[in-house]
């Protein structure tokens, strides 16, 4: 079974399969129904609860949606959601801030918001403007225009969040702590499996070698949701400490394949562009479950980091029965949605070489809107400057374009061994039309496509320009 509190109060839960969403069990178990379903997809933030785990000697608290959170997840943590709030007849002040302000209309999407809100308030961040645009970009309102809800945010902000939540977070830590750190999730011939370490993973894979694994759920859920498919296992990795660390080297960064984006930011901020490129993935509910290592296993043509990672040269450590191998990510992809993984391979680790002197590294993501939204076309360019200022070496990678994330190695070509100029970038334009042909598709036509990683490409001259002159007259 999987122990979590829900508020105060030890729950147990068995019996359930293991696709079930957190949405559903509050919704069909637990008559919660303060927490609403608007896309069952992670889009629209209507399903935002907060999860809490222990960090240090309090808890940190993660606005996740609901919807495309497996059941299994809440292992180990407390559970909060809009009925947790208030008590008595006194309103919890982030509900009071949006009365005041009328941050309300038809409130289908206020109970996601206020918890956006209530988890923002107990974070340890400035507490402004944009880091309050940052904590609602997963929210949608169709009413409000956001404007009252942003001023019930700064209502809040200038208040102590000296809660009962905040006096009780210690004790609630302690018992969290208590908690088995194991456990599994059993209904008929359907199972769900939390491991704890390597070896403990490796022989659940040994004895179910097609089971699914979940990191952050926010793809695979989709297929529970949208397609109404079942799993006869499910294997949840994001208990296994190894497979959530984050090493930083000198010569490179070491990043645990389960570790969510939210506890990632902070070390990517080595490469230019990346922070900004994770901010606009998806929603911060999104970041607080999605995972690196889940947005390359699932060998998507449209993941946003891929093309990172092969700009960067990255590597891959997978595993399997307690072997190691490494591959470098540019070899990974075999075809769409599809990769090098073995039955009951996994990718344990993703290894960043960083930026060394005379590199210059971008990446430029479009999409039809800023915030949580899906790629039409993302580019990546890394040049490798000589002392003269020209281009020793290049890669350039794209997602979007083609069946998978895919270096450009004509359009590299075209740029290698020359000063990175008007005419080299022309070169790179027109040979960027043999390394692609995108297709149509809702996002974007194949001819747009094109024509806009072209402009990257363009843009990267403009703005590059002036730093490879200072490297010319170094």
């Amino acid at each position: 079974m999987i122990q979590f509190l829900l508020d105060e109060e030890l729950r147990q839960v068995d019996g359930l399969a293991p696709e079930t969403s957190l949405l559903d069990y509050l919704r069909t178990q637990l008559g919660r129904t303060g927490t609403k379903e608007g896309c069952a997809s992670g889009d629209c933030g209507a399903c935002t609860v907060v999860l809490a785990e222990p960090e240090g000697e309090g808890l940190r608290y993660r606005a996740v949606n609901a919807c495309i959170t497996p059941i299994g997840a809440v292992h180990g943590r407390q559970l909060l959601t809009v009925e947790s709030l208030a008590e008595a007849e006194r309103l919890h002040p982030v509900q009071q801030a949006m009365v005041d302000c009328h941050g309300a209309q038809c409130g289908f999407c206020t109970p996601g918001i206020v918890m956006s809100l209530f988890a923002w308030h107990h974070a340890p961040c400035s507490h402004d403007r944009e880091s309050a645009l940052t904590a609602l970009s997963g929210n949608l309102c169709r009413c409000t225009g956001y404007r009252p809800i942003l001023d019930a945010a700064g209502k809040i902000a200038a208040e102590p969040d000296a809660d009962r939540f905040s006096a009780n977070e210690q004790a609630i830590a302690e018992r969290l702590r208590a908690l088995p750190a194991d456990a599994s999730l059993d209904c008929d011939e359907q199972h769900a499996f939390l491991p704890t370490s390597l070896d403990a993973l490796d022989a659940l894979l040994t004895n179910y070698p097609q089971a699914r694994l979940v990191a952050g759920a926010t793809d695979l859920a989709l297929e529970a949701t949208q397609a109404l498919k079942s799993f006869p296992q499910l294997i949840h990795l994001e208990r296994v400490a190894e497979l959530r660390r984050l090493e930083e080297h000198p010569d490179h960064l070491l990043i645990g394949a389960a570790r969510p984006y939210a506890d990632c930011l902070d070390a990517l901020h080595a490469f230019p562009g990346v922070p900004e490129l994770l901010e606009r993935l998806g929603s911060l509910q999104i970041r607080q479950r999605g995972t690196l290592g889940g947005n390359v296993a699932n060998a998507s043509p449209i993941g946003d980091m891929p093309p990172v990672l092969l700009a960067l040269d990255a590597r891959l450590r997978l595993r399997r029965a307690g072997e190691v191998r490494e591959v470098p990510v540019d070899g990974f992809f075999t075809g769409y949605r599809q990769s090098v993984l073995q039955p009951g391979e996994y990718i344990e680790t993703i290894v960043i070489p960083r930026l060394g002197g005379g590199q210059l590294f971008r990446v430029d993501k479009i999409s039809k809107r800023r915030d949580d939204d899906i790629s039409a076309v993302c580019l990546a360019l890394r040049l490798d400057l000589d002392e003269q200022g020209s281009v020793r070496d290049v890669r350039l990678a794209c997602g979007g374009m083609a069946a998978t994330p895919l270096r450009g190695r004509k359009t590299e070509a075209a740029l290698c061994g020359r000063p990175f100029d008007a005419a080299a970038v022309a070169a790179a334009q027109a040979a960027l039309a043999e390394d692609f042909q995108p297709i149509d598709d809702l996002r974007a036509s194949a001819a747009y496509r094109l024509k806009v990683a072209q402009n990257l490409l363009q843009r990267a001259l403009l703005e590059w320009t002036p730093v490879i002159a200072e490297v010319r007259h170094a």
